[in-house]
């Protein structure tokens, strides 16, 4: 007691038992007025007297189950124990010495599953949970090519009740029941669980205790064959591990021969039993290794001779020699017959052979052993021989044992050849050894026999559960269904290493080795040495035992055994194992006896067969110790006196009484540890138990007075125990120390007090067995020997003496079982049994004897017996163990008691080793409560009663102890804080189960409170923030979590203090909701453990919290986690009760509110994602989340710099429980919460369920399996039955998961990363098809039911804000969520629901809709209208509805549909112009639909409507039509643009609409690189904004309309709006777009300006910018000034040399084929630097896929088609390259390389020609055609191709082509000579063309054909002259050249310039006559002076 207080006082002792009656529940709850700081943990309700005085009201139910414990929260299961024999393994003895007895136990003891359990029932989960949902297989129509009659047409069945006028409350309620039909269960089932380090925390169940079994191989002798058949030979199998030098297998024996050769020894082995006649083993192996072997020896009868004549014969002679062997054969077949007869029971060594067993299993070919795999024996694959050109060195290669994997290769069947035989004097082991390393080495010198086909195995991986198999006890393993076929063997392993494994089945086994014998000393005839080896029961020969084991074709067992014989050898090595099953009693009687014989092999007249020539003996047991280990005997010449176990004086000694015999003993045995340290423990408690004082104890007598001492000391040494050793008797130690706790001995009268020193001897050996063998221990590092010990073996020792014997003990066997106290699993209240005190067959107030043993067990466990009685039945496997009685009859102490005490006042290294393994204590401790509280039936006693005070203080003060250290410690012992930390919260997540709830809440808020006291000190607090959030988790992982958190408990203080003011409903009339939604006072008393979870969500998420992101992602996960649980209880799944439960999180939805600016910004993603395919270019605004929040009036929270930002994964997981919360909770109570909430909050609320949507959006992908044709992916959610959604799993479990279910058997299977096949971050890359499906279903599914969650709580907003008259200000939020949810990619059962919310919106609000913000009608026209082209019926059912409904309520509010009809026809555009999987036969049947809505209209029918809404759909159908060809035209570029070009050209009196497809010409442009047509597209919108904006308001800085842009292009005038159609800018719904604004004209001539800026055209920037500059000016705007003038400065000095612009060819289109385009010419504007051939070939093969390749030809020329001479079947193409073409005025003004190539009209292509029809000929014939080609618009334009309205040809005679050729030949001349810099290599090039001999034939030429001769033609006259004074030209040129490439050159080049010069001076004089001959008709009018002089 003073230790206690001493320790109360050091820590400070929470609420203890004295206390914990006095609080109250109306005090804690009026104390709880004042606030508590979410730092701080609030006083908890006690949960006692809470629970006792608010008596459940509820009928009994789901409800009811969920406000209370279950009454049965602990029973006891009896599980039948696995036993894998058909017999027990059990001694055969009836008596059994205490040892036995405790191994028994122990054996049995494990089928005492004691253990406490959470019940099965509570925690069902159908684990059918997740099924696939089909798609809707929809098949996609075909576009129509052809238009379509819309009146014929057909139209989708029509909604009922649409057109009928109803209530709007109605609506709303018959919407809200539909909503809830058919939805998903469980929410987070189709969400990807947390992580398992985050999972709910189950404590895992360890594994049954089980005998340790290694790799197994199997190996089937099938036959032994040899050249000759002579005698009989056994064989011997063993596995050796050549690098460690062990035998690591006991033998296996076998006998493969021949019925005749048997019957050779028939007179020997009259009785076979059939256990010896096995020829197939299974060897166990435990530690691979590349060095093992299985060795095989064989032996055969003793025969005279020594081993080498022996195998002479087998070497040398063959069968097929029989003619000339015939004799020999039969005297050796003879002497072999006489042999068996006289020398059958003797065998001599023969020979051996070895195979390498990694040759086996490695795919490796280096093999010593080429080997033949098969399955059957008669068809050999692999066959090979250990032959000298085969081996290969082994050692070269290093094998790692990673390669030695025995469990799965490839059956071999083998046919080993080659047999070495064996050497006289080289038979033991270490020889063997030598030998298998020899035999890898490529030379081997071992002799070989010289088999036929040799021996015959088949070595494959060993079967599961094998059939016929026998233990190496010879029990019959299962299943074993017929007893007599021949068994296999389980052959017992030796393994390398320490195995730690415990004992769980009874062995006794004795292997005796003898080595060898030196008899050289020995006198008289002692050569053929035999050994015979007998196991004694006294000294008496008749005392011999029958347990030695037999070996192959003989009986079972033996009284004796004979080592095989070495002919001739005094001194004889032996590898004989001689095996032995040793009784269970052993005493000093018992001992081994070896009889030396001399064997006489010839028949001799008067010799004796065997003549003993010595004899010794070995004690098996020493002080109580068996005896094991190498012994080396003396052996007596003479038969031992009787009593020889006394050595007696004189008798006589072989080499005087020196040790001659080497014998090794070995046991194998679940009885004797062969330990000291653990046989003195052992002994002294059995000493202790028996009473039997004195003892001996080696030099030690054990009296009364020192047992005390050498008790504790034995304890104390425990730890010099082998590891090994303690492990294998790990159960029997744990049971002694325990019952030396629990039951102190009475000795001498005095109670001896050992608890302590028990204490420490436990808390040092469990630590011992933790730090060895770390790899043994689950993810808590519990080590799974010592938990599966509490598990299944652990106990209450019996409180009571055993009967004395002649009381008797029940006669009827019980079956073998298991016991695990466990949660019930139901509350069975049938279970009516009578009680009675205690039970045998002699009790007579025992009514009936049991039919049957169950009734028996199950009336023991209803009546809760007395322990003894209870005991006897669970520790007796059979009843038949009879217990001697004990010491004394003292109290017995509690272990649970005993165990606290000890701790708490436990001191340095036994304190710190406890704390080192606090789960082994706690579990302990929680073991020993559950089964006192079981047995003593204080289960029904009310909790506070169940414990002594002193047990509740100490339990206190260690909680406060252990946190302190947990506080203290966690920066320095990391690891070990963290085992702490878990172990504590496990400990009381057990305690809230068994002791008063109230208290342990308050030991869990001191923890709290010791942590919290540290983190206001600490440097480093996240550290220790995170293990208060693992034992927040572990401890919230309760099985009755929801129970403990006062579910249906009020949360604010009662009126007075009398109980009756329990309430089971939702809510009170009293009650402030408010208090329920956020983390009040009363809310953390009353749902505390849910109030502690929270609060540590709620202060991690805190913007200016330190928490580092894994705790974030800690604090969510675990909330996760939580609901997770709860969505996967059965218990759960009523609605009702799930409202409850939800209560209990509803703080976390204003948590995720305050957490909005940071949470991830999913909307970002869907905005790109989007904005091309909604075709609403305002997409990126309208979802951005800062812009939405501005909007809707709330502080724009991501201005502020964000303190920190959660990462996506964490984000989704918050929102995901968020959505749960709002799914879950009781609709009435969130309505109440939203009425209270301000207009800002609201709008916060929308704004995180527009994040909602955006984040579980349904993503289409590449790999998504399920894309359909309308663009967005249409989950069709099939009616299904209410057991199928409610059979919906959480996740796939593989096949055998089910029975580690988390319910089932508490392990967290259900949160595991590997089951869960849906990671959203997946790591495998590999996926199936099949599961890719899967992914994509649940996928959807998700997005389904979050956005029906979300619907739901936008039905609530509008609901409350209707009443409170706000709906004005939310509205346009609550639009803009629903409007987004349309507009992703949803599944048709969401979008049914979605259309009748919106239609319900539309039809409650109208003119909020109409007269407030056009952005939203336009917005949700779009959105109709694009679910109306849906390939889905359904969804275009309800989109056909919505938008009929909507036209009608714009007609009724201002008697026309302007707003929704123009905003249709945009929309309908923007659909055409940007969706690529639009299909417009489906917007056809919804046209269809709303034509049909109309007409059905009875209201209206007399009214315009309906005319105007068939005005409308003709519209609209028209345009369609016209989309049909754009349709066919997708993959034609060009012909696309074209009726684009032409649908905008259409729009000319609708400006939104031209703009939309302006734009949308944009888009197509700058998508294929066009982006000089991109920018002509924008600023022909600019231009047409510009107009209209001009008309609205004269502007002084504004452009004034198109003329303003005509610097830019020519073509924008087409933009002016000068028609008398025109509709004015006033009028509603016209220019209402945002672009019609001064904004929209900026930002669309700064997007021309971007694609200018892209197309390198930067002087047309500037001319863009003219346009800009006044209008920033105006606006003061300097900044964008700056931008601007800084761009141009930037486009200045760019190089404006390196610029390409693009390429122009002209393609005429001949042939019906081409339907419009039938004799079209255009001008194709192509990419720069495109070749003739590349635009050939792209437009030949275009044609050709579209008509077929026979079809479409390429004109090759370019002169004029005449149409008669082509084929009308086919297609003509006629292309040619052409040029930009300036006249002569206009080059003035066309400077730069941008000014010739801009604003182009006019192109030229030139065509030679001769008059006879050839294309060339000589240079006197050569025509020349110019064909001069005009545009209708200049290049470039809005599309790449233009039409050719105007075409010129000029004809050039071939004296002007030749004036041509040479004025270019100048041209290049003059341009190469004054080029800067100056071009060496170019001007050589250019005057090498000009003067070069091999070409001045050229000029030279064309003057001698036109110059030689004045024509006759006076008309050419001019021609001459012009071409004369072109070579005078031509000559100086030439002259200038060479006088500068003489300056140019380099002295190596020399001598080429004066070549090039002397072909000049060549070419000048041959052309000078020429040129200076004039026409005289051209000169006659000059004065001849001037002729003269000019002469």
């Amino acid at each position: 007691a003073e230790v206690r207080k001493q320790v109360s006082r050091e820590y400070g002792s929470p609420q203890l038992s004295k206390k914990r009656t006095s609080l109250s529940l109306s005090l804690s709850l009026s104390l709880s007025v004042c606030q508590v700081p979410l730092t701080e943990v609030v006083e908890p309700v006690d949960f006692e007297e809470y629970v006792s005085s608010h008596a459940p009201t509820t009928e009994p139910g789901p409800l009811r189950q969920l406000m209370e414990f279950p009454a049965d929260d602990l029973e006891l299961l009896l599980q039948e124990r696995e036993c894998i024999t058909l017999e027990p393994a059990l001694p055969e003895e009836d008596t059994l010495d205490p040892r036995v007895r405790d191994c028994e136990n122990e054996k049995c003891e494990y089928s005492d599953l004691l253990s406490l359990h959470p019940s099965p029932a509570h925690w069902s989960q159908d684990d059918s949970k997740r099924r696939s949902v089909s798609m809707d297989d929809t098949p996609r129509g075909s576009w129509a090519s052809s238009i379509f009659d819309l009146k014929n047409s057909s139209p989708d069945s029509l909604l009922p009740m649409v057109l009928e006028r109803t209530m709007a409350e109605d609506m709303d309620r018959c919407n809200a029941e539909a909503r809830q039909q058919g939805r998903h269960p469980d929410l987070l089932g189709l969400f990807p669980a947390p992580d398992e380090d985050e999972a709910v925390e189950r404590s895992t169940i360890p594994e049954v205790p089980r005998e340790h079994s290694g790799q197994r191989i199997m190996v089937k002798c099938l036959s032994l064959k040899f050249e000759i058949e002579i005698e009989p030979i056994f064989g011997i199998l063993a596995l050796y591990d050549a690098k460690e030098k062990k035998k690591i297998s006991e033998n296996f024996h076998f006998d493969l021969n021949s019925e005749q050769m048997k019957g050779l020894l028939r007179p020997h082995t009259p009785h076979m039993a059939i256990s010896t006649l096995a020829r197939s083993a299974i060897f166990s192996i435990t530690f691979p290794s590349p060095d093992i072997f299985l060795v095989i020896k064989l032996e055969k009868v003793l025969q005279q001779g020594d081993i080498g004549e022996c195998c002479e014969p087998y070497m040398v002679m063959k069968e097929s020699d029989s003619t000339k062997n015939k004799e020999k054969l039969e005297k050796l077949r003879s002497t072999a017959e006489q042999s068996c007869v006289r020398l059958g029971r003797y065998r001599m060594p023969f020979a051996w052979t070895a195979i390498h067993l990694l040759n086996i299993v490695s795919t490796l070919v280096m093999v010593m052993l080429c080997v033949n795999s098969s399955r059957s024996s008669s068809c050999l694959e692999r066959k090979g021989t250990w032959n000298e050109r085969k081996k290969k060195t082994f050692e070269r290669m290093s094998v790692g044992e990673e390669m030695c994997n025995f469990t799965n290769f490839r059956p071999a069947t083998l046919t080993v050849t080659n047999f070495f035989k064996q050497e006289g004097d080289r038979l033991s082991d270490e020889d063997l050894y030598k030998f298998l390393a020899d035999m890898r080495r490529p030379s081997s010198l071992l002799r070989r026999l010289r088999p036929v086909t040799g021996l015959k195995i088949d070595i494959s991986p060993a079967p599961e559960s094998p059939h016929y198999c026998l233990s190496p006890e010879l029990l019959h393993v299962k299943p074993y269904p017929d007893l007599r076929v021949r068994p296999t063997k389980e052959v017992l392993e030796f393994p390398t290493r320490y195995v730690y494994t415990p004992h769980t089945t009874y062995r006794n086994l004795l292997y005796v080795y003898p080595q060898c014998l030196n008899f050289s000393s020995r006198q008289g005839s002692v050569r053929n040495i035999a050994v015979k080896v007998q196991f004694m029961a006294g000294e008496d020969p008749s005392q011999a035992m029958p347990v030695i084991f037999g070996k192959s074709s003989c009986a079972e067992f033996f009284k004796e055994a004979y080592t095989p014989v070495v002919y001739h050898n005094k001194s004889p090595e032996f590898y004989e194992e001689v095996k032995m099953k040793i009784p269970a009693n052993l005493t000093d009687n018992h001992h081994l006896l070896f009889t030396f014989y001399h064997i006489s092999c010839q028949p001799k007249q008067n010799t004796p067969l065997e003549t003993p020539v010595g004899y010794t003996w070995i004690p098996l047991m020493q002080h109580g110790r068996l005896r094991t280990g190498s012994f080396s005997l003396p052996v007596s010449v003479e038969k031992p006196p009787p009593s020889y176990s006394v050595q007696l004086p004189g008798m006589k000694w072989v080499d005087n009484h020196k040790g001659v015999f080497n014998v090794e003993v070995t046991a194998a045995s679940s009885v004797h540890t062969q330990d000291p340290h653990l046989d003195k423990f052992f002994t002294l408690v059995y000493v202790l138990e028996e009473y039997s004082f004195p003892f001996r104890l080696k030099d030690v007598i054990i009296t009364e007075a020192n047992v005390e001492a050498e008790l504790k000391a034995s304890m104390a040494h425990l730890r010099g125990a082998l590891l090994d050793t303690c492990v294998r008797f790990l159960h029997q130690l744990l049971s002694k120390l325990i019952l030396l706790i629990v039951h102190p001995p009475v000795i001498a009268g005095q109670i001896v007090n050992l608890g302590r020193a028990a204490f420490e001897a436990m808390a040092l050996l469990v630590n011992q067995i933790h730090k060895n063998l770390e790899g043994n221990q689950d993810q808590h590092g519990r080590n799974n020997l010592l938990s599966s010990y509490i598990h299944y073996c652990f106990h209450l020792p019996t409180s009571e003496p055993a009967p004395p014997p002649n009381m008797g003990t029940p006669s009827y066997e019980l079956p073998i079982q298991y016991a695990t106290l466990s949660r019930a699993t139901g509350r069975p209240s049938s279970l009516n049994l009578s009680r009675s005190k205690s039970i045998s067959n002699s009790n007579p107030d025992l009514a009936t004897t049991p039919a049957s043993p169950d009734e028996e067990v199950q009336r023991i466990i209803g009546n809760k017996v007395s322990m003894l009685s209870l005991y006897r039945y669970l520790l007796c496997e059979r009843m038949l163990v009879v217990l001697t009685p004990t010491i004394c009859l003292c109290p017995a102490q509690l272990l649970h008691e005993e165990l606290a005490l000890q701790w708490v006042v436990s001191t340095s290294a036994v304190r710190e080793a406890a704390l080192q393994q606090a789960w082994w204590f706690f579990q302990l401790i929680v073991k020993s409560m559950a089964h006192h509280l079981f047995l003593t039936s204080r289960l029904d006693v009310p909790r506070r009663q169940r414990f002594p005070d002193r047990f509740v203080d100490d339990i206190a003060a260690l909680v406060c102890a252990v946190s302190a250290d947990i506080a203290s410690r966690y920066h320095k012992d990391v690891e070990l804080v963290e085992r702490l930390n878990c172990s504590l919260a496990f400990f009381l997540n057990d305690l809230l189960t068994l002791m008063d709830r109230g208290f342990v809440f308050n030991l869990i808020r001191s923890y709290y409170k010791q942590i919290s006291n540290k983190l206001q000190t600490t440097p480093n607090p996240s550290a220790l923030t995170a293990l208060r959030m693992d034992f927040t988790r572990i401890i919230c992982s309760h099985e009755h979590y929801v129970t403990l958190n006062l579910p249906c408990s009020s949360v604010t203080p009662p009126a007075s203090p009398s109980p009756s003011t329990s309430s089971t409903t939702s809510q009170a009339p009293d009650q402030s909701v408010a208090s329920m939604f956020e983390l009040s006072v009363p809310f953390r008393q009353q749902h505390f453990l849910s109030g502690l979870l929270l609060t540590e969500l709620a202060l991690i998420l805190e913007p200016d919290s330190d928490g580092a992101f894994f705790l974030h992602k800690k604090a969510i996960s675990a909330v996760h986690a939580l609901l997770c649980s709860h969505d996967a209880d059965s218990r759960y799944a009523d609605s009702h009760v799930l409202s409850h439960v939800a209560q209990l999180y509803l703080p976390l939805i204003p948590i995720v509110m305050e957490t909005l600016p940071q949470l991830h910004d999913f909307t970002a993603r869907h905005a790109s994602a989007h904005i091309v395919d909604d075709g609403d270019a305002d997409a990126g605004s309208t979802i951005s989340q800062s812009v939405a929040m501005a909007i809707a009036g709330s502080p724009l929270l991501h201005s502020k710099a964000n303190p920190f930002a959660l990462p996506a994964v964490s984000s989704r997981t918050l929102l995901v429980c968020f959505l749960w919360v709002l799914k879950n909770a009781d609709a009435v109570l969130l309505e109440r919460w939203v009425s209270d909430l301000s207009v800002v909050q609201i709008n916060r609320l929308l704004d995180l369920l527009h994040l909602c949507i955006s984040c579980f959006e349904y993503k289409v992908g590449p790999d998504t399996a399920c894309a359909q044709p309308c663009g967005c992916v249409l989950l069709v959610w099939l009616p299904l039955s209410n057991s199928l959604l409610s059979g919906w799993c959480v996740c796939l479990m593989s096949p055998g998961e089910e029975e580690r279910s988390p319910y089932g058997s508490q392990e967290n299977v259900r949160w595991r990363k590997n089951v869960t096949h849906w990671r959203q971050t997946t790591d495998r890359v590999d996926k199936s098809k099949a599961e890719m499906e899967q992914e994509s279903i649940v996928d959807g599914n998700l997005a389904t039911e979050t956005s029906l969650i979300v619907l739901d709580t936008l039905e609530i907003i509008v609901k409350v804000e209707d009443i409170l008259a706000r709906m004005e200000s939310v509205l346009g939020g609550v639009l803009r969520v629903l409007l987004h949810s349309m507009g992703g990619n949803q599944s048709a059962f969401f979008l049914q629901h979605c259309f009748t919310t919106q239609r319900a919106l539309v039809f409650k609000f109208p003119e909020m809709l109409f007269e407030e913000d056009t952005e939203l009608c336009a917005d949700l026209c779009l959105r109709l209208l694009r679910h109306c082209s849906s390939s889905v019926g359904s969804v275009r059912s309800h989109a056909s509805a919505s938008l009929y409904l909507l036209m009608r309520q714009n007609f009724e509010i201002g008697n026309n549909f302007a707003r929704v009809k123009m905003q249709v026809t945009m929309s309908l555009s923007s659909l055409v112009g940007t969706s690529q999987s639009f299909n417009e036969e489906h917007l056809r049947r919804s046209l269809k639909t709303i034509l049909t809505y109309a007409e059905e209209d009875v209201e209206l029918r007399d009214s315009p409507f309906p005319e105007q809404v068939q005005d409308l759909v003709f519209n609209l159908h028209m345009i369609l039509t016209d989309t049909v060809k754009m349709k066919e035209h997708q993959q034609d570029p060009e012909m696309l643009l074209d009726l684009m070009y032409r649908i905008a050209k259409g729009y000319q009196n609708s400006p939104d609409l031209r703009l939309t497809w302006l734009q949308n010409m944009a888009g197509k442009h700058s998508e294929r690189g066009n982006h000089a047509e991109a920018a002509h597209c924008l600023v022909h919108s600019a231009a047409l904004v510009a107009e209209y904006l001009n008309m609205l308001e004269d502007t002084r800085y504004l452009p004034i309309g198109c003329v303003s842009f005509q610097s830019i292009s020519s073509n924008v005038l087409e933009e002016s709006a000068v028609s008398d159609d025109v509709l004015s800018p006033e009028e509603e719904g016209i220019c209402a777009g945002k672009y019609f604004t001064e904004s929209g004209l900026v930002g669309l001539l700064e997007q021309a300006a971007s694609s200018f800026n892209m197309a390198g055209m930067y002087e047309a920037i500037n001319e863009v910018y003219k346009i800009l500059i006044p209008i920033h000016e105006a606006n003061r705007d300097f900044k964008k000034l700056a931008v601007v003038h800084g761009k141009l400065q930037e486009k200045s000095v760019n190089n404006y040399h390196s610029r390409m612009f693009g390429t122009y060819f002209r393609v005429g289109f001949y042939g019906c084929r081409f339907g419009d385009l039938d004799e079209q010419e255009f001008v194709y504007k192509e990419p720069s630097i495109t070749k003739l051939a590349e635009i050939s070939h792209r437009l030949e093969e275009f044609y050709s896929e579209r008509f077929g390749d026979d079809v479409v030809e390429i004109i090759k020329d370019s002169n004029p088609v005449d149409r008669t001479k082509l084929d009308p079947n086919k297609a003509y193409l006629q292309i040619t390259y052409v040029e930009p073409y300036f006249d002569t005025y206009e080059l003035k003004e066309r400077i730069t390389y941008f000014d010739k190539n801009y604003n182009l009209r006019t192109f030229m292509y030139c065509t030679p020609f001769t008059l006879d029809g050839r294309a060339h000929g000589d240079l006197h014939e050569q025509y020349k055609r110019k064909t001069i080609l005009t545009t209708s618009h200049a290049f470039p334009y809005i599309k790449t191709r233009i039409n050719v309205n105007h075409k010129e040809e000029i004809i050039l005679v071939p004296i002007e082509v030749a004036i041509e050729d040479m004025q270019k030949k100048t041209q290049e001349l003059a341009f190469a000579t004054h080029q800067d810099p100056a071009d060496a290599k170019m001007l050589q090039m250019v005057l090498q063309g000009c003067v070069g001999t091999t070409v001045n034939q050229g000029p030279l030429e064309v003057a001698q054909v036109f110059l030689s001769d004045i024509p006759d033609d006076p008309k050419l006259f001019r021609h001459h002259n012009k071409l004369r004074l072109c070579f005078k030209d031509f000559t100086k040129r030439c002259e200038d050249a060479l006088r500068k490439n003489k300056a140019l050159i380099g002295p190596d080049q020399k001598e080429y310039h004066r070549e090039l010069e002397r072909n000049y001076t060549k070419l000048k004089e041959a052309l000078c006559p020429l040129i200076n001959r004039k026409i005289p008709q051209l000169y006659r009018t000059l004065p001849p002076s001037a002729s003269h002089a000019q002469r």
